[in-house]
Order: C-alpha cells, then structure tokens, then sequence
C-alpha cells in the first residue's frame, strides 16, 4: 500500500480537491511526533477564503467523524493537519508488501509502453579512459537501472567520440612518429602520447595544424588510408574501454559515435535549407540563433568540416525514427550546456515538437587539488588505475580483518569497486568533485562498503536466526528505532520515482545511507535475537530481512554488487 496515496484519498474525499495536489502537498514531519503525514493548508486560503488553522479543523473533523481504521490519531495544528497511521497496520503492510516483493520491492509500470534512451560515457576514441569519465558513465548506468525498474524499455547508447578533427591531428601524428609495436603493446598509452606529441610540436610547427586538417577531409572523403587508421584505432580503443566495463559490470546497447552519422549530414544540411534556416557568416555555414539569446549553431566549418552539433542533429532525428522515444537524456558534463541548448533549439526550429524531449543532465566536474585534468599534456589519472588500487586497498583491509575469508579477491573486487561508485554518485550530480585517492578511497563512514557491509551483518543475523520468512505480529515493533527503520523502508519507493524525476541517483543514495545508519542504530538498542519473546524476534527477524532486501535493490540501482560476507 502506498500510505501517502491512501492519506491523499482520504483527504479527496471530504474536500473538492484533486488528488494530485494533496498527494503533492502532504510532507512527512521531521519529528514523529508531529505525525506519520502532514498537510499544510496555507496553500488553501486563498481558494477557501479562510484562514489556514479554520480549514485544518474542518477537514480533521470531516476525517474525525468518518471514524477511517487506518487513522490512529488526527489533530489540526497550526494551519497542518497532522495524521498518525494506525501503526499495526502501517507496519503489517510495509513488512509484508516488502517481503512478498522481494527484489522488485519499489518497482513499478508506470513506464510500461514507453522507451527511454539514455546517452552516457562516450569516451573518445584514441584517448584514455581517465577519471574525469566515470560521472557519465556512473550516473548514466544508475538512470538506465532506475528507469528500467519503472517499466521503461530503455536503450544505453555509448556515443563514442569516434570523428573530428582530432583524428587528422592522430593521423599526422601517426604517420610521423608513430610505431606499430608501441599500438600493439599499449594502444591507449601509445595513442596518448602520440596525441601530446602532436600538440607539442604544432606549437612550433605551424603546418602540422594543416596537415591534420587535410587529413580529416580525406578522412571524410573516404580516403582508404585514412579510413585504415581510423578504424584501427577504433577498434583498439573499444577493447581496452571494454575491458574497463567489465570492471563496472556495465553493457551497452549501442557503440553507435559520431562516425556512423557522418553520411546522414547532407540530409540534415538539405532539411535545414528546406527550413531557410541556414546562414553564412565568415565561411562557416550557421543556423542563428541570437532571437534566443545564444551564439549560432555551426553546421559546417569554415574549412567544409563537420562539427558534432550536426551529427548530434542527426543522430536525433535517427533515433526518434528508430526507438520512437519518450525521452532521450544525455548524460553529459554541465559545461556543455550551450551546446545541448543550440542543438535542441535547432532542431524544435526545423518543427520537431519531440525535441522538447530531448533532456541534457549536467554533472560537475572532476578536479584535481594540484592540476588540470587535459589529454593534450598527457596529465590523467586512468580509471583503470583507480579501479584497480580501490580493489587493492579493500583486499588488504580483508587479509588484515579477515583473513580465512572465502574468496577474497572476488569479496575485494565488489568492495572496491562499490567505493568508487559511492564516492561519485553520493552528492548531487552538479556539484564539483575534488578527486582524491584518499575521499575516493576511503572505507570508513558514509561509504559504499559501510552499506555493503550492513547487508552482510543483516544476512548474517538471518543465517543466525535459522529461520524461514514466518508470519508475524508487527503492532509488537514498537520502539522509536523500529518506527523509524519501517518509515525510511516506506519511502523507498517514493525515492526511486524521485531519483527519476529529477534524473539524481545521489537521492537513492542518500536514502539507504539512512537507512543503514538506522538499522545499526537499532542493532546497537535492540536486541534481535535474544528474546524470550517468539513473536517478537520472527517480527524483528522480518523486519531485518525487509532492510536486507531494500539495501539490495538500492545498490543495484547504483550498480554496485552485494556480497554476502565481508
């Protein structure tokens, strides 16, 4: 049952209000005693031409005399109507329904029939997979998982950075300096250091620049040697990011770049004629936008190249006619905001309603306390690297706490993995990162190991327990601390639909973080099995259970691995 839902009717039915806008205004009171649900009626006045305190008595007396078994207490406080669910059926309910669920506990259908594409990580070919990735990549497979759970089909599409201008420059530089050992040996290394080497010696080199220029026109144009290269790159580069998926345990749909829109520009280029939307200025062919306050949108270079807004127009077009989407949802760094903004703009300009459906979702960047994040001087942090040493750290503190653990390197390989997750999805995704292998790192308090290993103390109390899910008498939970546990259990669901909503995993976050630090308050108060009372430890034992289950899906939602020893 979906208290708050159920609060909301109820409220519906003895005043004219729509449901929707008393479910939208209840909140839940930071202090219990306040209630289970509050809702404020300040809102109301203007409609009712009476002050809020006079309205908040009239619905709880309407309510009142109803006599509902599912109110406990009602009481008008302040211009609030404060409501206390009666709390052997609150408890019954949320246990219960949690339990029946299992892993789909908070899942819905309310996606059913609708397709969600989600754009996130493409990386650039030829370069390194460094840190500053992971955000994409982390929140993006986080939405995919949490609009998957809703119902959504969903699409993942890695829109590899695979055309540009940067590929004449790797060509160059291949064809100069570059050896097909070092490509076999270390291809991202190798192609790293021939992309510095470009930029180091175009500042004293001035033809370089041009010679990366002709060589991505024969690139476009189709040149055989030129496309050799590229696809050699290519390829060696999607091998060594495959490598890294694996790690994060993420698959994607699509590895559909930039290049495999690079024959469906003249169509747009043609659509946008047919608009009279297209304009020169200095050589470079444009759409203006300055009726919207934004510079213009370059469709084709100065020098007859393309550019990424016109493969993004493409690519667009190409999926709505492909997927039919609901929604399609970049997930690309704040900073490329205007980019997203022209080429939206563009595209509603060319009489594409559905682009109103296009949604760009920011993230801050990731900084460094002592230097800038840059491929062109070859000053990156591998992801790899990262993935590897969190792996290293937490197989250490096993051997040092644990040492006779089964299958420690495969323990390890979830812990350190989950620390890295936890550190970039906990705050709010526009917020900065300040990256540090010691924050990064760290395994003590609000981590992703402090919540994987509070599943592994509840299944342990299960396993202790030695007993099968039973039938039990929830009114005997009566403690603040089981009060409080069941309530943050309830509104998981409530926080999935958020965290969708407002395109922000950290929320999912946030919320099992509460409830761990709520469950151990409880172990540390309560004592679970140590009870002469039978009936109470079966309900302590369900409602142990109930946090292990939510604590898994959570953290499958967040793309980190359970496991069940630690």
């Amino acid at each position: 049952m979906n208290f708050k839902h159920e609060v909301a009717s109820k409220i519906s039915s003895v005043t004219d209000l729509n449901i929707d806008i008393i479910y939208n205004l209840i909140e839940i009171p930071p202090d219990p005693s306040l209630g289970d649900f509050a809702f404020p009626c300040f809102q109301l006045s203007k409609i009712y031409k009476k002050s809020p305190e006079s309205i908040a008595a009239e619905i709880a007396d309407k309510l009142i005399k109803k006599n509902d078994k599912i109110f406990q207490l009602i009481t008008p406080i302040k211009g609030y109507l404060n409501l206390f669910i009666d709390k052997s059926i609150y408890l019954n309910n949320v246990i219960s329904e949690i339990i029946n669920l299992d892993d789909r506990y908070g899942s819905s259908n309310i996606g059913e029939g609708k397709t969600i594409i989600v754009e996130f990580s493409s990386p650039n070919i030829a370069k390194p997979f460094h840190v500053g990735h992971l955000c994409s990549t982390l929140i993006g497979n986080s939405l995919e998982k949490i609009y998957k759970f809703l119902g959504y089909k969903t699409i993942k599409i890695n829109h590899l950075g695979d055309w540009g201008t940067q590929f004449g420059k790797l060509i160059t530089a291949y064809k100069h300096w570059g050896k097909e050992e070092n490509l076999k040996e270390e291809p991202i290394k190798a192609l790293l250091d021939l992309y510095v080497k470009f930029h180091h010696e175009a500042k004293n080199n001035k033809t370089l620049n041009e010679e990366a220029r002709l060589n991505f026109k024969k690139l476009e144009e189709g040149d055989p040697d030129a496309i050799a290269l590229w696809q050699k790159f290519r390829l060696l580069s999607l091998k060594e990011f495959k490598k890294i998926y694996s790690l994060l345990n993420i698959e994607f749909d699509s590895y559909e770049g930039e290049s495999f829109y690079s024959d469906k520009l003249e169509t747009v280029i043609e659509l946008l004629k047919e608009k009279n939307l297209l304009q020169i200025s200095e050589n470079a062919v444009i759409v203006n936008l300055e009726h919207l306050n934004m510079p213009p949108c370059i469709i084709v270079k100065s020098d007859g190249a393309s550019i990424y807004a016109t493969r993004d127009i493409a690519a667009a077009i190409y999926r709505k006619l492909t997927y039919d989407f609901e929604r399609c949802i970049y997930v690309v760094g704040t900073p490329q905001a205007l980019h997203f903004k022209q080429f939206f703009s563009v595209l509603k300009m060319m009489g594409y309603n559905w682009a109103n459906s296009l949604i760009h979702v920011g993230f801050g960047l990731v900084k460094f306390t002592d230097r800038k994040l840059s491929t062109r001087t070859g000053d990156v942090i591998f992801l790899e690297d990262v993935l590897k040493e969190s792996i290293n750290k937490a197989l250490k503190i096993i051997n040092n706490k644990n040492p006779n653990l089964p299958d420690k390197e495969g323990i390890a390989k979830k812990v350190g993995i989950g620390s890295v997750i936890y550190t970039f999805l906990k705050n709010n995704r526009e917020r900065d990162i300040i990256f540090s292998w010691d924050e990064t790192l760290n395994f003590d308090g609000e981590s992703g190991p402090y919540i994987q290993y509070t599943y592994v103390r509840c299944q342990s109390i299960l396993r202790k327990s030695n007993l099968n899910t039973l039938q039990a008498n929830y009114e005997l939970l009566n403690s603040p601390e089981e009060i409080e546990l069941v309530k943050l259990l309830d509104n998981f669901k409530e926080k999935i639909v958020e965290a969708a909503e407002r395109y922000e995993p950290s929320i999912i976050t946030r919320h099992i973080t509460e409830i761990c630090k709520s469950f151990n308050r409880f172990y540390r108060n309560i004592s679970i099995l140590k009870t002469d009372n039978n009936n109470l430890k079966i309900a302590r034992i369900n409602l142990t259970k109930s946090v292990s289950i939510v604590l898994k899906v959570g953290l499958n939602l967040l793309g980190i691995e359970v496991t069940e020893n630690m």
